[in-house]
């Protein structure tokens, strides 16, 4: 698997050639055997003539004590040659299990690379030597693309294929001299050398490397289609190389900040790594940090934004949108906190919290009223998401029918049949399904009429297009000739100004949403809203005995008022 040179095997650690032979013979059994064999001369030189003529008649019998120390001196040589060769055998069989014990320690089993500790050794001892040499070495760091999707629809059976394939195509395509480790999961990196005045070289490699390695995986259940995010670092970024494994550890480091900057720029690309990254990097690790503390602190709260009849102009609903009220960074938008969210795995949690303050919200709301929540497709993936949703329902004892999940057209690719599962149980409890972002490409009139939606929301794009766009009007009536045969009724997101809102009411019957009525709010400022509408709930459950509404009442100087 690894390309290596003889003197690079010499610096691997625990390499047999940095053993000597010494203490890998039992020199106390040799040395009996040698002292019994130099006896046996010096006995067998006197006893051997007098037994010879004693057979011959020619003397008498040799002494019987000389004659035992000779034939005692046989047995000891015999003794100790076969001590010494069995000896000899079991050194030699421990030896080849530490070799290969040592050999284990340093390579992945799975993939036959080195592994991250004998690679920084590696590394470390190269970036040692360079120092000497006009050369450079180019740290390449690759992962695999949404690889946990592999393990979680194929197994890990089929994942294992896939490293090993992915191992097998990058270490065919590396240059005399290179180096391939897997760090762990599906993390790869190899070290190439090359000539600072052609790094277009490195670029060349890793374009092949991406294209190489895009190629399917077949297994034995599926055939696989994966692609690889790349990062690359010079050892001309470095301060300083003799360091050892920490200058190894800091070049492994930038090439992944790079490796990661391609992750999110869109992944299946490559880039070179920049002390602008590192910086971007150090943000997002206090952005993750502080989405984890808010989280505990309860600083993401619901905004609502209202959805109304198009036709008649009354308020007939809210979608509530999360906001970041961090102490920091003041008011933080969704469209920054969402994806760090889903990428570590906290929105589940964030989202559930948010769900169970709006449920606490709306309950104050006149019954008419409903409440629109978006699903991130990282909970649609979860088999147990209905379940929560619908406990959720029956502990704040909030009514089933004035609940709307929306999910977008995105989660259909992943996993239509279990979309379809969650759907039908939500529906079946009472809660109504909309299709959200509809028109950005991704659902088939097919899928449409099998999946059991309730509504269509229009994707924002499409509205914005009418004020100055005939084309755009076009394409938003198809869509709602579409809805009328599906008998679906449609919101339109992204009303900005009167200009669209008359273009939509021309078309038909519909809700809509979008600033032209108001940006999202929180939840004291809708309460002002719907009681200037005389909107609020009537008869208020059990649990829900005062609306803070955020202003202060007359004659008071707390800010809530009892309704």
């Amino acid at each position: 698997m690894v390309v290596e040179t003889s003197s690079e095997i010499d610096r691997r650690p625990g390499s047999a050639r940095q053993k000597t032979g010494v203490g890998e013979r039992d020199f106390v059994s040799l040395g009996i055997a040698l002292a019994a064999v130099i006896l046996f001369v010096g006995t067998a030189g006197v006893v051997l003539p007098a037994l010879f003529k004693a057979w011959n008649g020619e003397a008498a019998s040799p002494d019987v004590a000389l004659t035992n120390a000779l034939l005692l001196n046989v047995a000891l040589i015999l003794l100790g040659w076969q001590r010494y060769k069995s000896l000899s055998a079991e050194l030699k069989a421990r030896r080849k299990s530490e070799e290969e014990a040592r050999r284990l320690a340093d390579i992945d089993h799975l993939t036959g690379c080195f592994n991250r500790r004998s690679f920084t050794t590696l590394l470390g001892d190269r970036l040692t030597h360079l120092e000497r040499r006009e050369h450079a070495l180019a740290a390449i760091a690759l992962d695999l693309d949404n690889f946990k999707q592999v393990n979680d629809l194929y197994g890990h059976q089929a994942g294992d294929e896939v490293l090993r394939n992915t191992a097998d195509r990058i270490d065919r395509l590396l240059p005399d001299g290179a180096i391939l480790a897997r760090l762990g999961g599906d993390e790869f990196v190899c070290v190439v050398p090359y000539h600072p005045q052609v790094p277009d070289r490195v670029d060349q490699l890793t374009a092949r490397m991406a294209e190489q390695v895009a190629r399917p995986v077949k297994c034995e259940t599926a055939t696989i289609d994966i692609t690889i995010s790349i990062g690359i670092a010079s050892s001309r970024q470095l301060d300083d190389m003799r360091n050892g494994t920490t200058s190894a550890q800091s070049l492994m480091h930038k090439a992944d900040i790079a490796m990661y900057h391609a992750k999110k720029q869109g992944k299946n690309r490559f880039y070179w790594f920049e002390p602008s990254m590192e910086n971007e990097l150090r943000f997002r690790n206090e952005l993750e940090a502080g989405i984890r503390r808010g989280i505990v602190n309860g600083e993401f709260r619901p905004y609502y934004e209202q959805q109304i009849d198009l036709e008649t102009g009354r308020i007939v609903g809210f979608e509530m949108l999360a906001r970041w009220e961090s102490p920091e960074m003041g008011l933080v938008g969704p469209d920054i906190f969402i994806p760090i969210a889903e990428d570590i795995a906290v929105i589940g949690e964030m989202s559930e919290k948010l769900i169970a303050q709006a449920f606490q919200d709306a309950l104050a709301w006149d019954a008419s009223l409903t409440l629109s929540v978006n699903i991130s497709p990282v909970q649609m993936r979860d088999p147990w998401f209905a379940q929560k949703l619908l406990k959720l329902l029956v502990q704040h004892n909030f009514p089933a029918n004035r609940l709307v999940i929306e999910i977008t057209e995105s989660c259909l690719l992943e996993n239509v049949g279990m979309v379809r599962s969650m759907i039908t149980s939500l529906r079946n409890q009472g809660v109504h399904i909309s299709l959200d972002d509809f028109g950005t490409g991704y659902s088939s009139l097919a899928q449409l009429r099998s999946l059991p939606f309730d509504n269509l929301k229009i994707d924002r794009a499409f509205i914005a297009e009418l004020k100055n766009e005939e084309n755009g009007a076009k394409l938003v009536d198809a869509i709602l000739s579409m809805s009328d045969g599906l008998k679906l009724p449609v919101t339109a997101e992204g009303i900005e100004n009167e200009i669209i809102l008359e273009t939509l009411k021309r078309m038909g019957k519909m809700k809509g949403q979008g600033y032209h009525y108001g940006r999202p709010e929180p939840a004291a400022d809708v309460l002002r809203r719907l009681e200037e509408q005389d909107l609020l709930a009537k008869d208020l459950p059990a649990n829900v005995t005062e609306i803070d509404f955020g202003k202060r009442q007359p004659g008071r100087e707390g800010g809530t008022r009892a309704v």
